[in-house]
């Protein structure tokens, strides 16, 4: 069974940066999609960043895209969120997920992603 582990959370002040990490283990997600989700407090689970571990095309909501990057480590089939400019509204759990790669599933959608980490805590101080 495949696990994810997120790592590099934390609290950091508004206009600063993090970079979270994912690694799996117990598993290959190799050519899998691995994304990056958020959910704060009362809301619902929120898209961030997506990439595909085989070609490296990347998906991002357009209202972060400015701010967040994600990465692949090819070989590794790793996935970093480089997150940058950061604002209180920021603040959540951020989850790492992994799916098989199909055309028919959606980069976006929670429900379509077959593989979930346990989440990192992002605290983000005015």
């Amino acid at each position: 069974q495949v696990q994810l582990v997120e790592s590099g959370g934390g609290l950091a002040q508004a206009g600063g940066s993090l970079r979270l990490s994912c690694i799996p283990s117990g598993g290959s997600v190799a050519g899998y999609v691995m994304s990056w989700f958020r959910q704060a407090p009362g809301k619902e689970r929120e898209f961030v960043a997506g990439i595909s571990l085989t070609t490296g095309a990347t998906h991002y909501p357009s209202s972060l895209k400015d701010r967040v990057t994600i990465s692949r480590d090819k070989d590794k089939s790793t996935a970093d969120l480089q997150m940058n400019n950061l604002k209180p509204g920021d603040t959540a759990v951020y989850y790492c997920a992994a799916r098989r790669f199909s055309y028919a599933r959606s980069w976006s959608d929670p429900d379509d992603y077959d593989y979930w980490g346990q989440g990192t805590q992002v605290t983000v101080s005015s």
